[in-house]
């Protein structure tokens, strides 16, 4: 058997995915980078929840991120909340309508059919898989792992909860299920 070319394996996974979502994008009358930000905020943590955060995980410009969320606030999905410590700062939330948007949106029904077909066909294919291909591609290209709160070198739980060994700061058992900018792996 030929041994696949995993570059181009993941290059085509990418390709029929953001395919997909350009469709269903199409339908809900959004861009892509607007379910893309809808979706990052749906899935961090309080420390990730800013635009330079969102800029450093999309990989794009502040200009195009900061325009990107004047409009979705504009249309309702968004909200810009200042920090309570750093009025300098300020913490991007979905409402309702973004929340909203973005069930309708997710998941494709090519990944469900996708999915089922590997569940039934491939059961040795974990999850663990995939996330290990994202870390390796997070190493070379040396950016931040994004990773679980939880799965994170500075999670720390204590008898009066969870923390952050980085900040010292608590954690909500919600913060530790989300993706944040400051993951190391262990």
């Amino acid at each position: 058997m030929e041994t696949a070319d995993i570059y181009k394996v993941i290059e085509r996974m990418a390709a029929l995915i953001r395919s997909e979502e350009r469709k269903r994008c199409t339908e809900l009358g959004i861009q892509i980078v607007h379910l893309q930000v809808l979706d990052y905020l749906s899935r961090c943590n309080k420390y990730s929840d800013t635009p330079a955060a969102l800029t450093h995980y999309l990989g794009m410009t502040k200009g195009t991120v900061s325009q990107t969320l004047l409009l979705l606030e504009r249309k309702g999905f968004i909200r810009k909340v200042p920090d309570l410590a750093d009025k300098r700062m300020v913490h991007l939330q979905l409402v309702a309508e973004g929340w909203d948007l973005l069930r309708q949106a997710y998941p494709t029904d090519l990944f469900n059919k996708a999915a089922e077909f590997l569940e039934k066909n491939c059961p040795e294919i974990g999850d663990t898989h995939f996330v290990e291909a994202l870390t390796a591609l997070q190493k070379a290209h040396k950016s931040h792992s994004f990773g679980l709160c939880g799965t994170c070198k500075y999670f720390t739980t204590k008898p009066e909860g969870f923390f952050c060994g980085l900040t010292g700061e608590p954690l909500t058992k919600s913060d530790s299920e989300k993706i944040c900018q400051e993951h190391t792996v262990p």
